[in-house]
């Protein structure tokens, strides 16, 4: 601030003796200041060990030294100069506290502590020495306006810090993702882990999601899911999240988490093999269309994921498997189609297959007798039998006829 009395608008000058018996003072209040920050800031409590006390208390030493600096008869022309070391350090400390992942919160508090302590420190001091009140009040306006300066110091650098870092560890987490999809080696991928921060799971889950839906999703996943871009990805307007550990019981609560969305969610696989998961959750969203994804689950369509792979070698299946129903009039080989389509579901139960084509169970017996007429000793044939259940999409735990 321009007006700021640490700034040297309104400076406060003391004596030689009442400046030499306030430094004097300085290791006392140093030694108070940091027992009262322990005592009544949470964020440290148990934080600032024997071990460490030494060194934070040489640091409140030298800030309050800075800021006795500036009530020296004999200061610099220049007023900020005492300030600078001080407001370098409260920079480095916000730093500092980015970089162990702590809000402000409580070194702010700490501050309003030290303040607190060194004018009651510093006022008793200059009572005893007989100054007047103004100048008493003049000296306590400069303190909080020095932790004021040193709090936005603090500020700044917790900011620069998590803008700095934040920007990097995305870097890195983009790399990690590239390296992931490209399949690198193990030792390749926990390499890269280890410099973006990221600790791997045991498994990860790609998901498909929208663009738009990616936020909302992430915000309801595991906060160390992945969030790839689309491209990276080769994705058209979607995003890729890998979801950490989302195996086994937990993948119900992962689709749960994901109802409403038109999400894919391929195969939970160990996180060095996640570009399985990611592969098949691309070929689903191929395959299926977006109104059936709210979400899909790869697991639970793994016998259609297979057949629709490859449509011209399925077609070409359904057309040697149907070969002999070629001649008949189109109504005619629906009908039968439908019928041989059920009685192999059904694995031969005539009362059931005529439930659900509702037709009389004799309707469903002469349909059957001209489908052995067609098909000869093929519908005893185990390989003719797995051809037609294939063609006719029939879920691959029904038996042959």
């Amino acid at each position: 601030m321009a007006d700021s009395p640490v700034g040297g608008s309104s400076r406060v000058t003391l004596g030689p003796a009442i400046a030499a018996g306030l430094r004097d003072r300085l290791p006392a209040v140093a030694e108070r200041t940091v027992l009262a920050v322990i005592e009544e800031v949470p964020g440290y409590t148990g934080w600032l060990d024997a071990g460490m006390r030494p060194n934070i208390e040489r640091a409140v030493q030298m800030a309050l030294a800075g800021f006795l600096r500036l009530t020296d008869k004999e200061r610099e022309a220049d007023p900020r100069i005492p300030l600078q070391p001080a407001l370098d350090g409260a920079y480095e400390l916000g730093r500092g506290e980015a970089r162990s992942g702590r809000t402000m919160d409580a070194l702010l508090a700490a501050y309003r502590v030290g303040a607190r302590v060194a004018w009651r420190e510093f006022s008793s001091a200059m009572v005893d020495e007989g100054l007047d009140a103004g100048t008493v009040a003049e000296f306590a306006e400069l303190v909080f306006a020095y932790i004021d300066e040193l709090s936005a110091a603090s500020v700044a650098g917790h900011a620069d810090e998590r803008e700095t870092t934040g920007r990097v560890r995305e870097l890195y987490l983009e790399r990690l993702g590239e390296r992931l999809l490209e399949g690198a080696a193990p030792e390749s991928l926990a390499e890269a882990a280890e410099r973006a921060g990221w600790e791997p799971p045991q498994t990860l889950t790609a998901v498909l999601v929208p663009e738009p839906q990616a936020r909302p999703a992430l915000a309801a996943l595991d906060p160390m899911t992945l969030r790839l871009p689309g491209d990276l990805a080769g994705l058209d307007e979607s995003a890729l999240l890998l979801v950490p550990d989302a195996a086994g019981p937990r993948r119900a609560a992962l689709i749960r988490v994901l109802e409403g969305r038109e999400a894919v969610v391929g195969p939970s696989r160990p996180w060095t093999d996640v570009a399985v998961s990611v592969q098949r959750a691309r070929q689903a969203r191929e395959l299926v269309p977006a109104a059936d994804r709210e979400p899909l689950d790869t697991e639970a369509h793994l016998a259609t994921l297979l057949i629709r792979s490859d449509p011209e070698a399925l077609a070409d299946l359904r057309r040697q498997a149907l070969e002999p129903l070629s001649d008949l009039r189109p109504s005619t080989a629906e009908r039968l189609e439908q019928t041989l389509r059920s009685w192999l579901l059904h694995q031969g139960r005539r009362e059931d297959v005529a439930a659900e084509l509702m037709v009389h169970p004799q309707t469903v017996r002469y349909r059957m007798t001209q489908l052995r007429d067609l098909y000869g000793e093929q519908l005893r044939d185990p390989g003719k039998v797995l051809e037609l259940v294939i063609a006719l999409g029939v879920p691959s735990g029904a038996a042959s006829a």
